[in-house]
């Protein structure tokens, strides 16, 4: 079977290496020929653990190829996956363009039977709108128009594909449906669940997941500040949640609010789908109005901790979560950009994101390590939950270091611990 993925971001690049890896052959086609050309030697646009390898071995064997435009390519192919992006519109929407151009692009170059695939997250409705755009050149009975939506995480999107807790497809065409049954029976012999259901649940499927969990994560934020006031410790408090089955213990960390390329861009999406549709959904947009107070009650213990004063804070994270060079969205940097407009002077440090966040903020002061962010500074906020932050030389810190202050905003550190050592500790949540 021939697959070509439109669209070579995190999700077109992770899905045509993965499906690769099972022996299909897979072409991923991107305009941008740079990149094509970084891809071609083994040069990974992104940052994903385990990437890198996988796109290595595949080019060697045959299977994976890139090219610019690929029009033989898409003409050959059994399946073509869109995945390109949908950013957020300044009303919250999702921008088609992408999708409408590489449909188009589909159309120009369609000949056989072949089954288009939506991979991108899409509003509901898009499977049917491209199907109309199909209609304007082709026969119905040419092709079929498939939902098939992404559930990878940002820095272990690899093993989330390779072992899917859920592969959704919604397909309305039977001859569609058995090609794509065909197309992912290796991982159902692998004992992945595969839910097939018609085209509009599944294109709905996506965004509800993702709107579900920014209501989990808001929910424990904002119990993070009631915890504050009450003397309690929100560590405790959701672990306690978590251990009932019905709720389970993920996405009850508290931080300094959710961010990346889906929660904060499918949150909108839906909305702006929810009011199209007359129906409104007011526990997700509660949930965006306390992701972004969230981040504006994290810079403020920044700024109660520097008193009023302009002082230097050693900033620690810059990607919206760690295991990511991705700064979309990102709580760090939105935080490091409230402080530098408050005249804080920011030290930045994160162990991928730098170029990506010099590139959203190009004033921004960005460092080589932990320590050098730490020299001279008057405190040291934790923004990211890198694995690194867990383990660093607090006694050393300290010694280059203005003032011992810790703002941790993702509780990595062990608050006894730290006023141990002569730190004034700050977590969230905690006293």
């Amino acid at each position: 079977m021939k697959v070509v993925v439109i669209g070579t971001g995190y999700v077109g690049l992770v899905t045509g290496a993965c499906l690769s890896e099972y022996g299909l052959s897979v072409t991923c086609v991107d305009l941008d020929s740079d990149k094509i050309s970084r891809l071609r030697k083994n040069e990974m646009p992104i940052y994903e653990p385990g990437l890198k390898e996988i796109v290595e071995k595949n080019q060697k064997a045959g299977r994976l190829s890139f090219e610019v435009n690929g029009e033989r390519s898409i003409s050959e192919a059994d399946v073509v996956f869109l995945a390109v992006g949908t950013p957020p519109l300044p009303d919250g929407s999702a921008d088609m363009k992408y999708v409408y151009e590489a449909v188009r692009t589909f159309s120009r170059n369609h000949r056989s039977y072949q089954v288009l695939v939506t991979k991108s997250t899409v509003p509901v409705g898009t499977g049917a709108r491209l199907e109309e755009i199909m209609m304007e050149n082709h026969s119905g009975d040419t092709f079929a128009v498939a939902s098939n939506p992404e559930f990878l995480r940002e820095g272990c999107a690899v093993a989330d594909f390779m072992n899917p807790d859920r592969i959704v497809i919604g397909c309305n065409d039977p001859k569609g449906l058995k090609v794509l049954l065909d197309l992912y029976e290796p991982m159902r012999k692998a004992n992945a669940p595969i839910l097939v259901t018609d085209r509009a649940s599944s294109e709905l499927i996506k965004y509800a997941s993702n709107a579900f969990l920014s209501v989990k994560i808001s929910f424990v934020n904002e119990l993070s500040r009631l915890a504050e006031k009450v003397g309690a410790d929100i560590a405790s408090v959701a672990q306690g949640m978590g251990m009932d089955k019905r709720i389970g213990p993920a996405f009850l960390l508290p931080g300094p609010g959710y961010g990346g390329s889906c929660f904060p861009k499918d949150t909108k999406a839906l909305l702006d789908t929810s009011r199209a549709f007359g129906s409104p959904l007011r526990l997700v947009d509660a949930a965006e109005q306390a992701n972004r107070e969230q981040v504006e009650f994290a810079a403020g213990k920044v700024l109660a901790a520097a008193g009023g004063e302009k002082k230097t804070a050693a900033l620690l994270g810059l990607a919206f979560k760690g295991g990511t060079d991705d700064v979309r969205e990102s709580p760090a940097l939105k935080i490091a950009e409230i402080l530098m407009s408050k005249g804080i002077a920011v030290k930045a440090y994160d162990p991928e994101a730098s170029a990506n966040a010099l590139r959203e903020v190009p004033g921004l002061d960005v460092v080589g390590s932990a320590a050098e962010a730490a020299k001279d500074a008057d405190m040291l906020v934790i923004a990211t939950e890198w694995n690194e932050f867990k383990t660093l030389d607090l006694p050393r810190l300290k010694e280059i270091m203005k003032s011992p202050v810790i703002i941790d905003l993702r509780n990595l550190l062990d608050p006894n611990h730290c006023r141990e050592l002569g730190f004034a500790y700050t977590g969230i949540g905690r006293a």
